[in-house]
């Protein structure tokens, strides 16, 4: 899987590092059986930008924490079904935006950005929470892929469960 991560936010070092961030975008792409040559873009970018993405994407104003920009349209494989190979699409984030949603939930920055990764992903695979049985699915699924990416690093976020359920 080809997962690119590009730090444009002017944030030197980035609140996580990149490697962590490909990793992480590598094991949700495996856990749902995503075209081992699937193509991710993982970008981190000021609030000016994310303002300007938000107000062209979602006629919003203002800076946002997360957007997903789907291409190909793929779809988490399933049984039986060969998955496609193709661009699954971008994730932007804000780490601004993320570091002020961290302090009010209490954890750290990194953590809300890799939630927010995990978050951004999902959408690209076609999840929504629009719905409360879509947020139901969409939370309980970014849950334990958060979950588990850091238990396979020997981690734990100081707010456990209640960090993965959010969006």
């Amino acid at each position: 899987m080809s997962v690119e991560v590009l730090n444009e936010s002017g944030e030197v070092p980035s609140p996580v590092p990149e490697q962590e961030l490909s990793d992480l975008g590598r094991h949700v792409l495996d856990q749902m059986r995503v075209h081992p040559r699937a193509e991710l873009t993982i970008t981190l970018v000021d609030e000016a930008a994310m303002a300007a993405l938000h107000e062209q994407w979602m006629d919003l104003p203002g800076p946002t924490d997360v957007m997903s920009f789907p291409m190909d349209e793929l779809r988490p494989g399933r049984d039986g079904d060969e998955p496609q190979e193709g661009v699954l699409g971008d994730v932007v984030l804000c780490p601004s935006v993320a570091r002020a949603q961290a302090v009010t939930a209490g954890h750290a920055v990194g953590d809300e950005l890799l939630l927010l990764t995990t978050h951004g992903i999902l959408h690209l695979l076609g999840f929504d929470h629009a719905e409360p049985d879509e947020e139901r699915e969409m939370f309980d699924l970014q849950r334990t892929l958060l979950l588990t990416f850091l238990a396979e690093r020997g981690r734990t976020t100081a707010a456990g469960d209640d960090l993965a359920g959010r969006s």
